[in-house]
């Protein structure tokens, strides 16, 4: 039998930047070519994949509040599998397996950010089908709204977004085809800075955050004006912010700046001796009593959430031209005026076709509506708004989920989750819905949506990996709907199972800290009490001045939402890329050492990622570390380690050669 040869591949230069005029993209695998993609190989590991890594996000995710990115750690794994058993050209076959199995991580942020709600409320009842059947159906929705806007995100913008994630991903897979010496800077990096942050996070023999508070002049002014510096010192985080790039570190970071040194100094300074409600009958501390992190959370992140949902709003009127040609190209193909079009379309640009998506959109709808109205809510009235809401929100936020994936790599679903149960609370409080029902129902809406946003921004990750690699989109499209049913089967075992295990509220249960803040915003909400809608109606001013500005209002309302220590690195990050892109005149040069920090920025990426997995496998097991340094010695500690790591990361990039 003649052996397999296996070809040599590369990205393309073009793969990260924007194209000239009348130039086009070439992706690794020819389109004129077929390759293997769907095989038993690589479903049967895909699934294999979904099972354990929403076994383990679902676990981590309710203990400490973070899912971790499950696309890195799978590719890395594909990769492993494929060079182990010697297979050759087994790029597609890892994009699929990757495909598949990343349904874990974005199912598992879906549900756990409020399903486990339904527990920790008291008086309501849950079961499993409920579950199973919200993050299910809203996955599928997820994908089926996504896909009519594949080709504008991942091609039509083509270098206008740096989709840190997929680059990452994207590293990890092309470098498993290399093999040999071209690999070796990414496995490398993958190695420090895996290592790096599983001690981090497991022993904690440093400080993940860097605080002015160790000082005794910052503690002073944190305790009297409410200002704090704080920066994460992951290795992972850093590599998000080169990949990103400082335009955008900088506009979100501004955001950050923005709430935590000029709107909670504010407060403070003029209602600092108040308790300000602002519809929130549940806070009973002054903002002078509160720490800086307690003014955020109750106050200035809500302004972020505000900001992102005008900004999606912005958004939506921004591309409301694609929206409508995706939508008259499903129609124009139900009537079947495009028959023959789809012959011709290359294979790295064959999308299901668009008669399916409307239809699968239909049932999917229909089967939404059934669902609440038998399982959930019991009330045609009833049932059709909140089917409605689901419809609307999801439909029109799936493209602000996909835009906030491709800028920064993190999906801002908890806040505009937050916002579809406040909007779908007040909606089913006027129609007559109120007390223990009203909660089931509207954090299942919310569960539904929350799931279908989660997974359209997941999604565009995938499209984005397989336009770069060359893999069909029709193929990643179809297996997709496979992993969202193992993951979604996977997690409401899950977290049944925890619920029965741990619990959610009480001494020794697990934290699950978003489904408790949505909790805590609904129970009120259905008691007939308020919510903060100034503080939304700021975030929503911000936006729009922002946007007149010709400012990303998106990227800054996100910096607004998510905590400032993970948001000062990413300036780093982007200043260190800026730094090494810049420093010679051989532009040659520039790029090499753009590209060589792009790879070792992608491995520390993906050995956070892998060692996250490694250290919630220990945490699920017992393991634990109480032993912990002095304070300051944590401090100084982690401050000595991060310059190591940026001088890492700097220097290496810096020895590329043209």
């Amino acid at each position: 039998m003649k052996q397999e040869k296996k070809e040599p591949v590369s990205i393309p230069e073009n793969a990260f930047r924007e194209l000239h005029e009348g130039e086009e993209y070439h992706p690794v695998m020819s389109p004129d070519k077929n390759y293997r993609e769907v095989t038993l190989w690589s479903v049967s590991w895909g699934v294999i994949m979904a099972i354990l890594f929403s076994a383990a996000a679902a676990y981590l995710g309710l203990k400490v509040g973070q899912v971790f990115e499950a696309a890195i750690p799978i590719a890395i794994i594909a990769v492993g599998l494929s060079n182990s058993t010697k297979r050759k050209n087994a790029l597609g076959e890892n994009v699929i397996i990757q495909s598949i199995g990343a349904c874990s991580g974005v199912i598992v942020a879906g549900a756990i950010f409020t399903l486990p709600a339904l527990y920790i409320i008291p008086g309501l009842t849950v079961n499993f089908m409920q579950v199973f059947l919200s993050s299910l159906l809203g996955g599928i929705l997820g994908i089926l709204f996504l896909i009519p806007f594949r080709k504008y995100f991942v091609s039509d913008m083509h270098g206008k977004y740096p989709f840190p994630e997929a680059t990452a991903t994207t590293q990890v897979l092309i470098s498993g085809e290399k093999g040999g010496n071209q690999a070796k800077p990414l496995i490398m990096a993958g190695i420090i800075g895996g290592v790096y942050d599983f001690l981090l996070s497991t022993y904690g023999w440093w400080s993940e955050v860097l605080s002015t508070k160790i000082l005794p002049f910052g503690d002073m002014v944190a305790e009297k004006a409410k200002i704090v510096f704080k920066v994460n010192t992951g290795a992972a985080v850093l590599g998000l912010g080169y990949i990103i790039g400082l335009r955008y570190c900088v506009v979100i970071c501004a955001g950050s700046i923005f709430v935590w040194f000029i709107i909670l100094p504010f407060l403070n300074l003029f209602f600092g001796d108040t308790i300000l409600a602002l519809g929130n009958s549940d806070i009973h501390m002054t903002i002078a009593s509160m720490t800086p992190e307690q003014i955020f959370t109750t106050y200035g992140r809500h302004i972020g959430i505000g900001g992102i949902a005008m900004a999606g709003v912005i958004g939506i009127i921004k591309s409301w031209g694609i929206i409508k040609n995706a939508v008259g190209l499903a129609s124009k193909e139900l009537k079947g005026k495009t028959g023959s079009v789809a012959k011709s379309v290359l294979r790295t640009q064959r999308d299901l076709s668009m008669k399916f998506i409307a239809i699968a959109c239909i049932v999917t709808l229909i089967l939404i509506f059934l669902f609440f109205y038998l399982g959930v809510i019991h009330t045609f009235s009833q049932a059709l708004i909140a089917f409605i809401v689901v419809s609307i929100i999801a439909f029109l936020f799936t493209t602000v989920a996909a835009n906030a994936i491709a800028i920064v790599g993190t999906n801002p679903v908890s806040g505009m989750t937050l916002m579809t149960l406040i909007l779908a609370s007040v909606i089913l409080v006027a129609v007559g819905l109120t007390g223990t029902s009203g909660m089931v129902a509207a954090l299942i809406i919310g569960g539904v949506v929350c799931t279908a946003l989660s997974m359209a921004g997941g999604f565009i990750t995938d499209l984005k990996i397989g336009y770069w690699l060359g893999s069909t989109p029709s193929k990643q499209e179809s297996w997709k709907f496979l992993g969202t049913l193992v993951s979604a089967a996977t997690v409401g075992g899950v977290i049944m199972i925890l619920n029965d295990t741990y619990g959610f509220t009480g001494e020794n249960s697990l934290s699950a800290p978003q489904a408790n803040a949505m909790a805590a915003v609904i129970e009120p909400l259905m008691s007939g009490k308020g919510a903060p809608w100034i503080l939304y109606g700021i975030g929503a001013v911000i936006a729009i001045i922002l946007t007149t500005l010709k400012i990303p209002a998106l990227a800054f309302a996100l910096g607004m939402f998510i905590p400032l220590e993970l948001n000062t690195p990413l300036v780093v990050g982007g200043l260190i890329s800026w730094y090494v892109s810049t420093r010679s005149k051989d532009k040659k040069i520039n790029k090499a050492r753009l590209e060589k920090g792009t790879l070792l920025a992608s491995g520390f990426i993906a050995g956070g990622a892998l060692m996250g997995v490694v250290s919630a496998a220990l945490r699920f097991g017992g393991f634990t570390y109480d032993y912990k340094l002095n304070e300051t010695i944590q401090q100084s500690l982690g401050l000595v380690l991060y310059l190591g790591i940026i001088a890492y990361l700097t220097i290496s990039s810096m020895k590329a050669k043209k």
